[in-house]
């Protein structure tokens, strides 16, 4: 076992944990952050993306004790006093989800996008979100919702709210 200190969604856990235990199963498994979604365990469905200091990390694809000293931002830490953060509510009003599955790794990865483009072409949010798969939604409505986010009151949230 090895001892890992992670700050995940503002607060600090300290647990013993395998070596070879990925960071989607900590999360889901130790912490309960099951909003973070296993999809293919191989790192191609970006289901369970989160933010690892900031920058989005497909968490099936790290260890837990790489997080080790390090910030976590999961879906469930993205709302700030109830209120959804501008992307969740983005997805929500231009319908961007249907059986949700891999909603929350779409949303983490969108949020990425717009720190590197934060007013995105279209073009850029297909490329930004190719390392996520939906089966259900066709992506137009997912790319709407980004480009939604990007102009929202508050957009500046969508860039900034991971590494205050």
């Amino acid at each position: 076992m090895t001892r890992i200190t992670v700050t995940v969604d503002g607060d600090t856990y300290t647990d013993d944990v395998e070596p070879r235990t990925l960071l989607v199963q900590y999360l889901r498994e130790n912490l309960g952050k099951v909003g973070t979604v296993i999809g293919c365990d191989t790192s191609n469905c970006g289901a369970c993306t989160v933010h690892l200091d900031g920058r989005s990390v497909k968490s099936c694809n790290v260890l837990a004790v790489q997080a080790d000293g390090h910030e976590v931002t999961t879906i469930e830490g993205l709302a700030t006093d109830g209120q959804l953060h501008p992307m969740q509510k983005a997805f929500h009003e231009n319908h961007a989800l249907q059986c949700g599955y891999c909603t929350p790794g779409m949303i983490m990865q969108a949020i990425d996008i717009l720190k590197d483009h934060p007013d995105p072409s279209e073009q850029q949010i297909r490329e930004g979100l190719e390392g996520n798969l939906c089966r259900c939604t066709g992506y137009h409505n997912i790319v709407k919702a980004v480009a939604a986010a990007a102009k929202a009151p508050g957009a500046e949230l969508a860039s900034s709210k991971v590494g205050e």
